[in-house]
C-alpha cells in the first residue's frame, strides 16, 4: 500500500546495464589497442636491429675482401711459395721462416719479409683506422732443458710476437697500431703428434682488428 503524494512517475535508480557494458567493453577495446600499438613497436625495432646486423656483416665481409685483395698482391710471391698463408684476413708466417729452434731473434729472411708486409699493411690500416693483433704460437713440446731464455712456450710465443710487432714499427707501421699477443701452444691448426703438423703449430699470425669503442686498444683473445 503507497502513501499519499508518491510519485509514479519517479526514475529508477540503478544504472542500466548495457551502459556498464559498454563502458568495460571500451575499456577492453582501448587495452587491446594499447597491446597491439607496443607490439608492432617491439617487431619494428626487432626488424631495425635485424637489417642492422645484416649491414655490419656485409661491411665485415667487404672489409676481409678488400684486406685479401691488398695484401694477396703485396704477398703473392709469399703466398706462391708457402712461406706465407692468407685466409680469412689473417696472415700466417711460418715460424719456420721467421725464427730457428726455440730463439726469438728474427732470421735474415723472415726480416725482409716483415718489410715487405710493412707497407701495405700501414696503408690497409691508417686508411680504415684499425689495429693490427699480432699473435705468438708453439707447438706443445716442452723447451729443451738447457734452454734458460725462456720459462715455458707462453714466454716463447710472448717474445716471438714481440719480436716481430717492433720489426713491423722499425718498418713504418706506427707503434699506435700495432700489439702482440701470445697463446703458447693454445689453438694449434694442425696436430702436434708428428714434425709436419708441429711445425705448422710454429708460426705468427697477424690480423686486423677495430678499435675499442673507447679508442683503447682491442685485447687479444
Amino acid at each position: 500500500m503507497r502513501s499519499l503524494g508518491e510519485d509514479d512517475t519517479a526514475p529508477e535508480t540503478g544504472a542500466p546495464v548495457w551502459a556498464v557494458f559498454g563502458d568495460l567493453m571500451a575499456g577492453l577495446l582501448g587495452a587491446f589497442v594499447l597491446i597491439l600499438v607496443l607490439v608492432i613497436g617491439v617487431q619494428l625495432e626487432l626488424a631495425s636491429q635485424l637489417q642492422t646486423a645484416v649491414q655490419q656483416r656485409q661491411a665485415e665481409a667487404q672489409r676481409r675482401l678488400a684486406l685479401e685483395t691488398t695484401l694477396a698482391q703485396a704477398l703473392a710471391g709469399p703466398l706462391a711459395s708457402g712461406r706465407v698463408t692468407l685466409v680469412d684476413g689473417r696472415i700466417g708466417i711460418s715460424g719456420s721462416v721467421l725464427f730457428a729452434q726455440n730463439s726469438d731473434q728474427l732470421q735474415p729472411e723472415g726480416r725482409q719479409l716483415l718489410k715487405s708486409l710493412a707497407t701495405p699493411l700501414a696503408g690497409y690500416l691508417g686508411a680504415r683506422d684499425e689495429l693490427l693483433m699480432v699473435s705468438g704460437f708453439t707447438d706443445d713440446r716442452l723447451l729443451r732443458e738447457g734452454n734458460r731464455l725462456f720459462a715455458d712456450n707462453w714466454e716463447l710465443s710472448a717474445q716471438r710476437a714481440l719480436t716481430v710487432t717492433r720489426a713491423l714499427i722499425e718498418a713504418g707501421i706506427p707503434a699506435s697500431q700495432v700489439f702482440a699477443a701470445a697463446f703458447g701452444p693454445e689453438q694449434p691448426v694442425a696436430s702436434n703428434a708428428d714434425a709436419t703438423g708441429r711445425a705448422r703449430n710454429r708460426r705468427v699470425e697477424m690480423a686486423p682488428v677495430p678499435r675499442a669503442a673507447n679508442g683503447g686498444r682491442r685485447a687479444g683473445g
